[in-house]
């Protein structure tokens, strides 16, 4: 009898050792983010804050977009990332493999706050947007001293020489302001030709880079007066000292997802929903515009002036905010890069 009751407290203590366990790996949440300083603001505005307030352990693993897809592929039948974050769209294309989990909005406190660009394809496994870059026009507020207004005024001959094209091909943001130029041509996702027809009409009298420390390089030297590129990047170049400004031409402008993700087949799904709740709550919203000027997708999000007049605010300039659809861009883009490699050959 003895002997049976030592058994039998032996494996009450093992499976409560067990359960300790279990309950222990469950108050770890693992997540990437992005490295260097945008690292540091997420711990700012998001782990760290989440960590306090939950009384959880959050680890982090720096991992670009590219390399967190590689990584839940390599995964999937395993994986080992609690909530994963995008930019560029690759959540589309990770939740249309499955390795993303559906997010029903009664699911999240703060689902009614947000734009519904920003909460589109929770039902597909994509994550909200926790912020956003926009793609819009920069320009050299010495050289123009009045705003241009619209996608057109690339062809405008007071820019003649001093125009700035990223290269579509190898550049995300360079193939979302291309697809904004094709839309405004008349061009559709089915057509890029409009498009394409522009840049060449613009070609002889422009300057294409591959990187955005090209663009700075540009601009820093007078030779860049006007670029599409992302408002973000406006924010970097003027804390370098360049008079350089973003501006929402009146077509709009293209939304650069980043987005926070659920990782389908996780077992600690509850906690790792709160921390994604927590991402898209009005003060971290406002805190990515403040610290890198990244545009709210939060609605209630009240920003200072100086920061609201650098980035996409408000219900009336969300409405002329444009989403390419991740999928399409992903199929076509082997085909598109060949033909904008085609049309800058000179």
């Amino acid at each position: 009898m003895n002997k049976q009751l030592g058994i039998g407290a032996a494996l009450a203590v093992a499976a409560a050792t067990l359960m300790g366990s279990a309950a222990l790996a469950e108050e770890t949440l693992v997540i990437n983010s992005f490295g260097g300083s945008y690292e540091k603001t997420h711990r700012d505005l998001v782990i760290t804050p989440f960590e306090e307030e939950y009384g959880v352990k959050v680890k982090v693993i720096t991992a670009y977009s590219s390399d967190t897809l590689a990584q839940l592929r390599a995964q999937k039948d395993n994986p080992q990332f609690d909530v994963v974050h995008f930019s560029g769209g690759l959540e589309t294309t990770a939740a249309a493999e499955g390795l993303l989990a559906p997010i029903k909005p009664e699911e999240l406190t703060h689902y009614d706050e947000m734009y519904p660009f920003a909460v589109a394809g929770l039902d597909k496994g994509v994550g909200p947007m926790y912020s956003t870059a926009v793609i819009g026009l920069l320009y050299n507020t010495e050289a123009v001293p009045e705003a241009p207004t619209s996608w057109k005024d690339l062809a405008d001959p007071a820019y003649a020489d001093h125009v700035l094209l990223t290269d579509a091909a190898g550049n995300t943001y360079g193939m979302l302001g291309m697809l904004m130029i094709n839309k405004v041509a008349g061009g559709t996702l089915d057509d890029i030709t409009p498009g394409l027809d522009f840049i060449k009409s613009i070609l002889p009298t422009s300057t294409i880079v591959a990187k955005s420390p090209e663009i700075q390089q540009n601009f820093a030297q007078g030779n860049a007066w006007i670029a599409p590129y992302a408002q973000d990047y406006a924010y970097t170049l003027t804390k370098a000292g360049l008079p350089v400004k973003f501006t929402l031409p009146k077509e709009g402008g293209v939304i650069a997802p980043i987005t926070v993700n659920l990782v389908a087949g996780r077992p600690n799904r509850e906690l790792a929903l709160k921390f994604i709740d927590f991402s898209i709550r009005a003060e971290a919203s406002r805190g990515w515009a403040e610290a890198l000027r990244y545009s709210p997708t939060n609605r209630t999000v009240e920003l200072p002036d100086d920061v609201a007049a650098e980035v996409t605010v408000g219900e009336e300039a969300a409405a002329k905010l444009v989403t390419f659809d991740a999928e399409t861009i992903s199929k076509n883009k082997p085909e598109w890069n060949e033909a904008w490699t085609r049309a800058i050959a000179r």
